[in-house]
């Protein structure tokens, strides 16, 4: 990948989803829930209250704890927003 997105807004839509617009002005809507299911850093997130307090440093959601996911990532695995029907 050449480009490297850049995340410039987020916006919780509910459960353990994020929408996210990238500086090359795509939205697309992130389903974190896999991330719940790891250990580590990443359990912190299964609280939905905790989820909720995700913002945005060095490019990318990030969560108080430090725990974060590149954004290539997020660009990769997000869906369009136009393609998602229902949120």
């Amino acid at each position: 990948m050449d480009y490297i997105p850049h995340v410039i807004e987020a916006e919780y839509i509910k459960d353990y989803v994020i929408k996210i617009k990238f500086d090359d002005e795509s939205v697309k809507i992130v389903d974190f829930e896999p991330y719940t299911k790891r250990e580590g850093i990443f359990s912190e997130l299964r609280d939905k209250k905790y989820f909720k307090k995700f913002f945005i440093d060095l490019n990318t959601v990030c969560w108080p704890n430090g725990a974060d996911i590149a954004p290539e990532r997020l660009y990769e695995i997000g869906k369009e927003a136009l393609e998602v029907q229902t949120v």
